[in-house]
């Protein structure tokens, strides 16, 4: 886990992804938030603060390795990534939400994930000290997060069309270099690689459809509307898995292949849940509509 592509690579890609995210980032994406309030602190309140305590119910329930029930509460702590948008487009959620939301969630992390962290290392490894978050990589992390989505935004606003030419290249160096680091990871643990899915693959899966049901019915609970309630759903139950493997892999942070195993396996499982969720919520508002309730959200 300390080769130079190992090292380099990983925060190399994470940068160039967050680059990316800024790119497509103004500030009216953080006042936005101001015309759904309720339907954002929501949201925030759900992917903060329940899905975490709910995964670490997960972890007990499942008696996950310690490592991997670590890696599960990161992925837990990781905010939504973009992908949450293109599932809110194509089923009809509130895409400028999502947008608001990532934002958001993308600067929170910085701060709420380094603390999940801690706190589930402190609880299941012998040597958290060793291996948790410290200040130092704290500041790392912030770094490699927020640093590129700031200039991003900086070059959204100075150049608008410099940022729509750099969007799709930015998008496509970032994957390349992500799957070649991912893969040499992976490479290195291929032995161990069948055993870990078995280990953690139910609850990933177990985790993936909570954190779709609570995005989307928390919500509907409180009177949220459909359209904003599909946002949330999408935003909280597709994590950006990118970061927690990056996170996980990197050797100035985590530096643990086992740690990365459930987002790995969760960034797999989330295309296929998410898309049976879309078409649920679908139905559920073309039922609506038909028996005289709420439209659906164009």
């Amino acid at each position: 886990m300390d080769s130079g592509l190992t090292l380099v690579g990983l925060p190399i890609a994470l940068g160039i992804i967050m680059l990316g995210l800024g790119l497509g980032l103004t500030i009216a994406d953080f006042r936005r938030v101001a015309q759904h309030p309720k339907a954002a602190v929501i949201a925030l309140v759900c992917q903060v603060l329940l899905l975490p305590a709910l995964c670490f119910g997960l972890v007990l329930g499942f008696d996950l390795p310690p490592a991997l029930a670590v890696g599960m509460m990161l992925l837990a702590a990781s905010p939504g990534g973009t992908t949450a948008n293109l599932y809110s487009h194509l089923f009809g959620g509130h895409v400028a939400l999502n947008i608001t939301l990532t934002a958001i969630n993308s600067v929170l992390a910085v701060f709420t994930l380094p603390i999940v962290v801690n706190l589930s290392a402190s609880y299941f490894l012998t040597d958290a000290a060793s291996i948790g978050l410290q200040f130092d990589k704290v500041l790392q992390v912030f770094a490699i997060v927020l640093i590129p989505v700031a200039i991003g935004m900086v070059v959204r606003a100075r150049v608008p069309h410099v940022a729509e030419r750099l969007n799709r290249p930015v998008r496509i160096l970032s994957v390349v270099v992500l799957v070649a680091v991912i893969a040499g990871a992976v490479l290195g643990e291929r032995e161990n690689i069948a055993d870990y899915f078995v280990s953690v693959g139910l609850a990933v899966l177990a985790f993936n459809l909570l954190s779709l049901a609570v995005g989307y019915g928390v919500p509907r609970l409180a009177g949220v509307d459909r359209s904003a309630a599909t946002a949330a759903g999408f935003e909280i139950g597709i994590h950006n898995s990118t970061l927690a493997i990056t996170i996980a892999l990197s050797p100035a942070l985590l530096n643990s292949t086992q740690m990365a195993i459930p987002a790995a396996v969760y960034g797999v499982v989330m295309f296929f849940t998410a898309a049976a969720f879309g078409y649920l919520v679908t139905r559920v508002g073309v039922r609506s509509v038909e028996t005289g309730g709420e439209a659906p959200a164009t």
